[in-house]
Protein backbone atom coordinates (compact mmCIF):
# COMPACT_ATOMS: atom_id res chain seq x y z
CA UNK A 1 0.00 0.00 0.00
CA UNK A 2 1.97 3.45 -1.22
CA UNK A 3 1.32 6.36 0.75
CA UNK A 4 -0.50 8.39 -1.52
CA UNK A 5 -2.94 5.65 -2.20
CA UNK A 6 -5.78 5.75 -0.15
CA UNK A 7 -5.94 2.88 2.24
CA UNK A 8 -8.36 -0.19 1.36
CA UNK A 9 -8.29 -2.07 4.22
CA UNK A 10 -11.07 -1.61 6.48
CA UNK A 11 -11.76 -3.78 9.83
CA UNK A 12 -10.45 -7.01 8.01
CA UNK A 13 -7.45 -9.04 8.46
CA UNK A 14 -4.65 -7.24 7.17
CA UNK A 15 -3.12 -9.78 3.89
CA UNK A 16 -0.25 -11.26 5.08
CA UNK A 17 1.63 -9.48 1.81
CA UNK A 18 0.54 -6.41 3.03
CA UNK A 19 1.89 -6.91 6.44
CA UNK A 20 5.53 -5.09 6.95
CA UNK A 21 8.04 -3.05 9.46
CA UNK A 22 9.39 -3.42 12.94
CA UNK A 23 8.60 -2.69 16.13
CA UNK A 24 10.11 0.44 16.66
CA UNK A 25 8.25 2.11 13.88
CA UNK A 26 5.46 2.07 16.37
CA UNK A 27 7.34 4.88 18.44
CA UNK A 28 7.00 7.46 15.79
CA UNK A 29 2.97 7.36 15.18
CA UNK A 30 2.43 7.81 19.34
CA UNK A 31 5.15 9.94 19.64
CA UNK A 32 3.66 12.92 17.24
CA UNK A 33 0.15 12.26 18.35
CA UNK A 34 1.27 12.74 22.18
CA UNK A 35 4.41 15.50 21.63
CA UNK A 36 1.96 18.88 21.81
CA UNK A 37 2.43 21.78 24.16
CA UNK A 38 -0.83 20.91 25.46
CA UNK A 39 1.05 18.28 27.57
CA UNK A 40 2.99 21.34 29.49
CA UNK A 41 -0.71 22.27 30.34
CA UNK A 42 -0.93 19.02 31.49
CA UNK A 43 1.30 19.75 33.98
CA UNK A 44 -0.34 22.19 34.93
CA UNK A 45 -3.59 20.94 35.59
CA UNK A 46 -2.06 18.52 37.75
CA UNK A 47 -0.36 20.99 39.73
CA UNK A 48 -3.67 22.24 40.33
CA UNK A 49 -4.61 19.47 42.34
CA UNK A 50 -2.44 20.85 45.21
CA UNK A 51 0.32 18.94 44.28
CA UNK A 52 4.49 20.78 44.71
CA UNK A 53 6.27 20.17 42.24
CA UNK A 54 8.38 16.48 43.12
CA UNK A 55 4.54 15.36 43.74
CA UNK A 56 2.95 16.48 40.77
CA UNK A 57 5.95 15.09 38.35
CA UNK A 58 6.37 11.73 40.49
CA UNK A 59 2.51 11.04 40.16
CA UNK A 60 1.99 12.33 36.65
CA UNK A 61 5.23 10.41 35.20
CA UNK A 62 3.88 7.20 37.13
CA UNK A 63 0.04 7.49 35.39
CA UNK A 64 1.71 8.42 31.78
CA UNK A 65 3.59 4.97 32.15
CA UNK A 66 1.35 2.89 33.57
CA UNK A 67 -1.88 4.01 31.17
CA UNK A 68 0.56 3.78 28.00
CA UNK A 69 1.79 0.14 29.15
CA UNK A 70 -1.79 -0.65 28.77
CA UNK A 71 -1.83 0.74 25.11
CA UNK A 72 1.65 -1.60 24.29
CA UNK A 73 -0.52 -4.35 26.10
CA UNK A 74 -3.47 -4.03 23.58
CA UNK A 75 -0.77 -3.48 20.52
CA UNK A 76 0.04 -6.79 20.88
CA UNK A 77 -3.26 -8.09 20.08
CA UNK A 78 -2.75 -6.06 16.62
CA UNK A 79 0.31 -7.60 15.61
CA UNK A 80 -0.91 -11.24 16.29
CA UNK A 81 -4.49 -10.68 14.46
CA UNK A 82 -4.16 -7.86 12.12
CA UNK A 83 -7.09 -6.46 13.06
CA UNK A 84 -8.02 -3.51 14.39
CA UNK A 85 -8.83 -3.04 18.17
CA UNK A 86 -12.55 -2.56 18.48
CA UNK A 87 -12.74 -5.41 15.76
CA UNK A 88 -10.85 -8.32 18.74
CA UNK A 89 -12.86 -6.69 20.90
CA UNK A 90 -15.54 -8.78 19.19
CA UNK A 91 -13.83 -11.85 21.08
CA UNK A 92 -14.46 -11.24 24.63
CA UNK A 93 -18.15 -9.35 24.08
CA UNK A 94 -19.55 -11.22 21.01
CA UNK A 95 -20.25 -10.06 17.76
CA UNK A 96 -23.35 -7.82 18.93
CA UNK A 97 -22.48 -7.33 22.63
CA UNK A 98 -19.30 -5.85 21.06
CA UNK A 99 -21.05 -2.40 19.88
CA UNK A 100 -22.01 -1.46 23.07
CA UNK A 101 -18.17 -0.81 24.25
CA UNK A 102 -17.23 0.10 20.31
CA UNK A 103 -20.16 2.48 20.77
CA UNK A 104 -18.24 4.50 23.80
CA UNK A 105 -15.08 4.07 21.89
CA UNK A 106 -16.42 5.82 19.09
CA UNK A 107 -17.57 8.48 21.20
CA UNK A 108 -14.04 9.08 23.04
CA UNK A 109 -12.47 9.41 19.63
CA UNK A 110 -14.75 11.80 18.24
CA UNK A 111 -14.70 13.72 21.61
CA UNK A 112 -10.84 13.76 21.44
CA UNK A 113 -11.04 14.95 17.33
CA UNK A 114 -13.14 17.83 18.68
CA UNK A 115 -11.36 19.07 21.58
CA UNK A 116 -7.77 19.00 19.97
CA UNK A 117 -9.19 20.67 16.97
CA UNK A 118 -10.58 23.23 18.64
CA UNK A 119 -7.33 23.92 20.71
CA UNK A 120 -5.54 24.12 17.40
CA UNK A 121 -8.26 27.01 16.09
CA UNK A 122 -7.83 28.29 19.90
CA UNK A 123 -4.45 28.65 19.73
CA UNK A 124 -3.99 29.39 16.10
CA UNK A 125 -6.92 32.32 16.71
CA UNK A 126 -4.58 33.72 19.70
CA UNK A 127 -0.84 34.16 18.12
CA UNK A 128 -2.70 35.50 14.55
CA UNK A 129 -4.44 37.96 16.67
CA UNK A 130 -0.78 39.04 17.96
CA UNK A 131 0.86 39.02 14.79
CA UNK A 132 -2.30 40.91 13.01
CA UNK A 133 -4.19 42.88 15.87
CA UNK A 134 -6.59 44.39 12.88
CA UNK A 135 -7.68 40.67 11.89
CA UNK A 136 -11.23 40.26 13.96
CA UNK A 137 -11.50 37.37 16.15
CA UNK A 138 -13.79 35.65 14.96
CA UNK A 139 -12.19 35.24 11.42
CA UNK A 140 -9.16 34.22 12.86
CA UNK A 141 -10.63 31.29 14.85
CA UNK A 142 -12.59 30.19 12.24
CA UNK A 143 -10.20 30.39 9.56
CA UNK A 144 -7.71 28.27 11.40
CA UNK A 145 -10.44 26.16 12.73
CA UNK A 146 -11.13 25.37 8.71
CA UNK A 147 -7.44 24.53 8.72
CA UNK A 148 -7.29 22.45 11.16
CA UNK A 149 -9.91 20.19 10.31
CA UNK A 150 -9.58 19.92 6.65
CA UNK A 151 -6.03 18.79 6.99
CA UNK A 152 -7.10 15.57 9.92
CA UNK A 153 -9.99 14.74 7.90
CA UNK A 154 -7.48 14.56 4.89
CA UNK A 155 -4.98 12.95 6.32
CA UNK A 156 -7.47 10.48 8.11
CA UNK A 157 -8.90 9.77 4.62
CA UNK A 158 -5.64 8.70 3.25
CA UNK A 159 -5.28 5.98 5.60
CA UNK A 160 -2.59 4.00 7.75
CA UNK A 161 0.29 4.63 5.51
CA UNK A 162 0.00 8.50 5.31
CA UNK A 163 -0.21 8.55 8.66
CA UNK A 164 2.94 6.52 9.75
CA UNK A 165 4.66 8.90 7.47
CA UNK A 166 3.11 12.27 8.52
CA UNK A 167 3.73 11.72 12.17
CA UNK A 168 7.40 10.80 11.63
CA UNK A 169 7.95 13.83 10.06
CA UNK A 170 6.35 16.03 12.45
CA UNK A 171 8.11 14.39 15.54
CA UNK A 172 10.96 15.33 14.09
CA UNK A 173 9.69 19.15 13.83
CA UNK A 174 8.29 18.84 17.12
CA UNK A 175 11.47 17.94 18.49
CA UNK A 176 13.79 20.73 17.53
CA UNK A 177 10.74 23.34 17.89
CA UNK A 178 10.06 22.17 21.16
CA UNK A 179 13.37 22.53 22.30
CA UNK A 180 13.52 26.12 21.02
CA UNK A 181 10.91 26.89 23.14
CA UNK A 182 11.76 25.77 26.11
CA UNK A 183 14.82 27.36 26.04
CA UNK A 184 13.08 30.90 25.84
CA UNK A 185 10.74 29.96 28.61
CA UNK A 186 13.69 28.60 30.79
CA UNK A 187 13.99 31.80 32.62
CA UNK A 188 10.35 31.61 33.63
CA UNK A 189 10.72 28.14 35.70
CA UNK A 190 10.45 27.65 39.30
CA UNK A 191 10.17 25.00 41.88
CA UNK A 192 8.49 26.78 45.47
CA UNK A 193 5.01 24.64 44.59
CA UNK A 194 3.68 23.49 48.27
CA UNK A 195 1.85 20.30 48.48
CA UNK A 196 -1.40 20.73 50.30
CA UNK A 197 -2.79 17.74 49.19
CA UNK A 198 -2.96 14.50 51.78
CA UNK A 199 -2.76 11.18 49.82
CA UNK A 200 -5.71 11.33 48.26
CA UNK A 201 -4.44 14.08 45.92
CA UNK A 202 -1.40 11.61 45.06
CA UNK A 203 -3.99 9.20 43.93
CA UNK A 204 -5.80 12.15 42.25
CA UNK A 205 -2.45 12.72 40.39
CA UNK A 206 -2.02 9.05 38.94
CA UNK A 207 -5.44 8.63 38.03
CA UNK A 208 -5.97 12.28 36.49
CA UNK A 209 -2.31 11.37 34.50
CA UNK A 210 -3.77 8.12 33.37
CA UNK A 211 -7.07 10.11 31.96
CA UNK A 212 -5.16 13.00 30.36
CA UNK A 213 -2.83 10.25 28.21
CA UNK A 214 -3.29 6.60 27.65
CA UNK A 215 -6.94 5.77 29.06
CA UNK A 216 -7.75 7.84 26.07
CA UNK A 217 -5.62 5.66 23.43
CA UNK A 218 -6.27 2.22 25.03
CA UNK A 219 -9.11 2.10 22.04
CA UNK A 220 -6.68 2.46 19.54
CA UNK A 221 -3.79 0.27 20.14
CA UNK A 222 -3.73 -2.43 17.64
CA UNK A 223 -4.86 -0.15 14.63
CA UNK A 224 -1.59 0.73 14.09
CA UNK A 225 0.79 -2.60 15.02
CA UNK A 226 -1.59 -4.67 12.92
CA UNK A 227 0.22 -3.84 9.96
CA UNK A 228 3.35 -5.46 11.55
CA UNK A 229 4.05 -8.95 10.40
CA UNK A 230 2.78 -11.52 13.06
CA UNK A 231 5.77 -13.03 14.15
CA UNK A 232 6.76 -9.66 15.32
CA UNK A 233 7.78 -9.88 19.23
CA UNK A 234 5.28 -8.87 21.35
CA UNK A 235 7.56 -7.62 24.08
CA UNK A 236 9.01 -5.50 21.26
CA UNK A 237 5.43 -4.57 20.08
CA UNK A 238 4.58 -2.90 24.14
CA UNK A 239 7.74 -1.33 24.65
CA UNK A 240 8.15 0.80 21.73
CA UNK A 241 4.33 1.53 22.01
CA UNK A 242 4.90 2.99 25.53
CA UNK A 243 8.16 4.19 25.09
CA UNK A 244 6.69 6.60 21.93
CA UNK A 245 3.26 7.37 24.02
CA UNK A 246 4.81 8.20 27.36
CA UNK A 247 8.25 8.98 27.06
CA UNK A 248 7.61 13.03 25.21
CA UNK A 249 4.65 14.14 27.20
CA UNK A 250 6.59 13.16 30.30
CA UNK A 251 9.37 15.50 29.62
CA UNK A 252 6.52 17.88 28.45
CA UNK A 253 5.19 17.64 31.91
CA UNK A 254 8.43 18.22 33.97
CA UNK A 255 8.51 21.14 32.25
CA UNK A 256 4.64 22.79 32.78
CA UNK A 257 5.02 21.64 36.36
CA UNK A 258 8.05 23.78 36.69
CA UNK A 259 6.42 26.49 34.79
CA UNK A 260 3.72 26.39 36.98
CA UNK A 261 6.12 26.51 39.85
CA UNK A 262 7.72 29.46 38.24
CA UNK A 263 4.08 31.39 37.41
CA UNK A 264 1.58 30.13 39.64
CA UNK A 265 -0.97 32.61 37.49
CA UNK A 266 0.03 30.83 34.50
CA UNK A 267 -2.30 27.91 35.64
CA UNK A 268 -5.43 30.09 35.88
CA UNK A 269 -4.84 31.53 32.68
CA UNK A 270 -4.41 27.82 31.05
CA UNK A 271 -7.78 26.71 32.28
CA UNK A 272 -9.34 29.16 30.15
CA UNK A 273 -6.69 28.70 26.80
CA UNK A 274 -3.80 26.40 27.23
CA UNK A 275 -1.56 27.01 24.46
CA UNK A 276 -2.84 30.96 24.49
CA UNK A 277 -1.38 31.20 28.10
CA UNK A 278 1.73 29.58 27.37
CA UNK A 279 2.11 31.90 24.31
CA UNK A 280 2.51 35.02 26.59
CA UNK A 281 5.68 35.46 27.48
CA UNK A 282 7.34 34.42 24.13
CA UNK A 283 9.36 37.11 21.57
CA UNK A 284 7.01 38.04 18.54
CA UNK A 285 10.05 36.54 16.15
CA UNK A 286 9.30 33.05 17.73
CA UNK A 287 5.28 33.24 17.46
CA UNK A 288 4.73 31.66 14.04
CA UNK A 289 7.35 28.79 14.50
CA UNK A 290 5.53 28.42 18.08
CA UNK A 291 2.20 28.53 16.15
CA UNK A 292 2.87 25.72 13.94
CA UNK A 293 4.20 24.08 16.96
CA UNK A 294 1.06 23.76 18.69
CA UNK A 295 -1.31 22.94 15.83
CA UNK A 296 0.88 20.73 14.66
CA UNK A 297 0.98 18.65 17.66
CA UNK A 298 -2.59 19.06 18.04
CA UNK A 299 -3.41 18.29 14.53
CA UNK A 300 -0.76 14.96 15.22
CA UNK A 301 -3.08 13.45 17.94
CA UNK A 302 -6.55 14.39 16.20
CA UNK A 303 -5.32 12.18 12.89
CA UNK A 304 -5.06 9.18 14.99
CA UNK A 305 -8.26 9.69 16.29
CA UNK A 306 -10.58 10.54 13.21
CA UNK A 307 -8.38 7.22 11.96
CA UNK A 308 -9.63 5.03 14.52
CA UNK A 309 -12.82 6.43 15.33
CA UNK A 310 -13.28 5.69 11.26
CA UNK A 311 -12.75 2.05 12.35
CA UNK A 312 -14.66 1.80 15.45
CA UNK A 313 -17.60 3.23 12.70
CA UNK A 314 -16.93 0.16 11.16
CA UNK A 315 -17.20 -1.99 14.02
CA UNK A 316 -20.29 -0.70 14.77
CA UNK A 317 -21.76 -2.29 11.75
CA UNK A 318 -22.26 0.93 9.85
CA UNK A 319 -22.06 -0.14 6.08
CA UNK A 320 -19.45 2.44 4.40
CA UNK A 321 -16.00 1.97 3.17
CA UNK A 322 -13.29 3.16 5.89
CA UNK A 323 -12.63 6.15 4.33
CA UNK A 324 -16.27 7.75 4.07
CA UNK A 325 -16.87 6.87 7.93
CA UNK A 326 -13.86 9.61 8.54
CA UNK A 327 -15.71 11.84 5.93
CA UNK A 328 -18.82 11.47 8.56
CA UNK A 329 -16.42 11.88 11.76
CA UNK A 330 -15.25 14.82 10.67
CA UNK A 331 -18.50 16.53 9.90
CA UNK A 332 -19.02 15.48 13.82
CA UNK A 333 -15.71 16.69 14.40
CA UNK A 334 -16.69 20.24 12.75
CA UNK A 335 -20.24 20.27 14.81
CA UNK A 336 -18.26 19.61 17.98
CA UNK A 337 -15.84 22.00 17.66
CA UNK A 338 -18.46 24.81 16.73
CA UNK A 339 -19.68 24.06 20.58
CA UNK A 340 -16.35 24.15 22.19
CA UNK A 341 -15.63 27.14 20.66
CA UNK A 342 -18.34 29.54 20.65
CA UNK A 343 -21.29 27.65 23.33
CA UNK A 344 -19.48 26.26 26.19
CA UNK A 345 -17.77 28.95 28.81
CA UNK A 346 -15.65 26.73 31.02
CA UNK A 347 -13.28 24.51 28.78
CA UNK A 348 -11.56 22.78 31.77
CA UNK A 349 -14.44 21.83 33.18
CA UNK A 350 -16.17 20.08 30.46
CA UNK A 351 -12.93 18.67 29.50
CA UNK A 352 -12.39 16.85 32.84
CA UNK A 353 -15.90 15.45 32.68
CA UNK A 354 -15.30 13.92 29.41
CA UNK A 355 -11.84 12.68 30.48
CA UNK A 356 -13.44 11.39 33.86
CA UNK A 357 -16.12 9.18 31.95
CA UNK A 358 -14.54 8.13 28.98
CA UNK A 359 -11.52 7.06 31.45
CA UNK A 360 -14.03 4.82 33.79
CA UNK A 361 -15.72 2.80 30.85
CA UNK A 362 -11.99 2.80 28.88
CA UNK A 363 -10.25 1.47 31.74
CA UNK A 364 -13.18 -1.40 32.52
CA UNK A 365 -13.01 -2.08 28.74
CA UNK A 366 -9.33 -2.73 28.66
CA UNK A 367 -9.04 -4.92 31.77
CA UNK A 368 -12.00 -7.40 30.29
CA UNK A 369 -9.71 -7.12 26.63
CA UNK A 370 -6.30 -7.90 28.18
CA UNK A 371 -7.57 -10.73 30.39
CA UNK A 372 -9.62 -12.38 27.57
CA UNK A 373 -6.33 -11.63 25.47
CA UNK A 374 -4.12 -13.21 28.43
CA UNK A 375 -6.04 -16.31 28.54
CA UNK A 376 -6.06 -17.22 24.63
CA UNK A 377 -2.21 -16.11 24.49
CA UNK A 378 -1.45 -18.66 28.06
CA UNK A 379 -3.43 -21.42 25.97
CA UNK A 380 -1.68 -20.77 23.05
CA UNK A 381 -4.38 -20.21 20.62
CA UNK A 382 -4.45 -17.24 18.37
CA UNK A 383 -7.96 -14.84 17.55
CA UNK A 384 -10.04 -17.61 15.72
CA UNK A 385 -11.69 -15.22 12.64
CA UNK A 386 -14.96 -17.54 13.18
CA UNK A 387 -14.73 -14.96 16.76
CA UNK A 388 -14.65 -12.17 14.48
CA UNK A 389 -16.61 -11.97 11.76
CA UNK A 390 -20.65 -11.96 11.09
CA UNK A 391 -22.31 -15.07 12.45
CA UNK A 392 -19.84 -15.14 15.32
CA UNK A 393 -21.48 -15.40 18.86
CA UNK A 394 -23.89 -12.68 19.16
CA UNK A 395 -23.18 -12.19 22.70
CA UNK A 396 -20.62 -12.75 25.04
CA UNK A 397 -22.64 -12.58 28.84
CA UNK A 398 -19.44 -12.78 30.83
CA UNK A 399 -18.20 -9.48 29.03
CA UNK A 400 -20.83 -7.60 28.92
CA UNK A 401 -21.75 -8.12 32.64
CA UNK A 402 -18.56 -7.49 33.98
CA UNK A 403 -18.42 -4.69 31.75
CA UNK A 404 -21.39 -3.10 32.61
CA UNK A 405 -20.64 -3.81 36.32
CA UNK A 406 -17.74 -1.91 36.03
CA UNK A 407 -18.45 0.90 34.90
CA UNK A 408 -21.66 1.82 36.89
CA UNK A 409 -19.17 1.33 40.40
CA UNK A 410 -16.92 3.23 38.54
CA UNK A 411 -18.73 6.16 37.61
CA UNK A 412 -20.81 6.36 41.48
CA UNK A 413 -17.09 7.17 42.37
CA UNK A 414 -16.01 10.25 40.24
CA UNK A 415 -17.37 13.94 40.42
CA UNK A 416 -17.05 16.50 38.01
CA UNK A 417 -17.17 20.29 37.90
CA UNK A 418 -19.52 20.30 35.24
CA UNK A 419 -22.63 21.01 36.77
CA UNK A 420 -24.64 18.81 34.43
CA UNK A 421 -22.42 15.69 34.47
CA UNK A 422 -21.97 15.96 38.04
CA UNK A 423 -26.12 15.27 38.27
CA UNK A 424 -25.29 11.88 36.77
CA UNK A 425 -21.78 10.48 38.59
CA UNK A 426 -20.70 10.21 41.88
CA UNK A 427 -24.11 8.74 43.04
CA UNK A 428 -21.92 6.45 45.23
CA UNK A 429 -20.11 8.73 47.16
CA UNK A 430 -21.73 11.17 50.18
CA UNK A 431 -21.40 14.81 50.14
CA UNK A 432 -18.76 14.93 52.28
CA UNK A 433 -16.83 12.33 50.31
CA UNK A 434 -17.59 14.41 47.09
CA UNK A 435 -16.17 17.61 48.49
CA UNK A 436 -12.96 15.82 49.95
CA UNK A 437 -9.42 14.36 48.61
CA UNK A 438 -10.90 10.67 48.03
CA UNK A 439 -14.03 12.74 45.36
CA UNK A 440 -10.81 14.76 43.43
CA UNK A 441 -9.19 11.48 42.73
CA UNK A 442 -11.97 10.04 40.99
CA UNK A 443 -10.55 7.02 42.05
CA UNK A 444 -13.47 5.13 40.35
CA UNK A 445 -11.33 5.06 37.00
CA UNK A 446 -8.97 2.34 38.67
CA UNK A 447 -12.34 1.03 40.73
CA UNK A 448 -13.43 -0.19 37.22
CA UNK A 449 -10.46 -1.15 35.80
CA UNK A 450 -9.67 -3.46 38.36
CA UNK A 451 -13.13 -4.54 39.20
CA UNK A 452 -13.48 -5.13 35.22
CA UNK A 453 -10.76 -7.41 35.05
CA UNK A 454 -11.46 -9.50 38.37
CA UNK A 455 -14.98 -10.16 37.53
CA UNK A 456 -14.62 -11.44 33.75
CA UNK A 457 -11.57 -13.47 34.84
CA UNK A 458 -14.25 -14.98 37.45
CA UNK A 459 -16.94 -15.16 35.33
CA UNK A 460 -14.83 -17.21 32.92
CA UNK A 461 -13.02 -19.08 34.82
CA UNK A 462 -16.67 -20.66 36.40
CA UNK A 463 -18.20 -20.70 33.11
CA UNK A 464 -14.85 -23.16 31.73
CA UNK A 465 -14.87 -25.45 34.81
CA UNK A 466 -18.51 -25.68 34.19
CA UNK A 467 -18.03 -26.68 30.60
CA UNK A 468 -15.91 -29.22 31.28
CA UNK A 469 -17.59 -30.85 34.01
CA UNK A 470 -20.60 -31.17 31.35
CA UNK A 471 -17.85 -32.98 29.18
CA UNK A 472 -16.38 -35.30 31.60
Amino acid sequence: MGTMAVEQNGINAVPEGERRGRPRDLFWPWAGSNLSLFGVAFGVYIVGLQLGVVPAIVTGAIGYALSFLLVGLVAIGGARSGVPTMTLGRAPFGYHGNKLPTLFSYISNVGWEIVLVTLAAQSGAEILRRLAPGIPATTTTAVCFAVAALVVIAVGVYGHAMIMVVQRYLTYVFVVLTVVYMALMAPRLGGSLETTAGPGGWVGGVIFAMTLLGLGWVNCGADYSRYLPANSRPRSVALWTTLGGALPPMVLLVFGVLLAGGDPKLAEAAGANPVAALAEALPTWFLLPYLLTAIGGFLAGAIMDIYSSGLSMLALGVPVRRHYAVLIDGVLMVLGGYYLLFVSTSFLATFQAFLAIAGVVMAAWVAIFLVDMWRLRAGGASYDERLLRQGAPALNGAGLVSLVVASIVGLGLIVSADPYIARVVGFLMSEELKGGTFGSANIGVVIALVLAGLLYFAITAVGGRRREDAHA
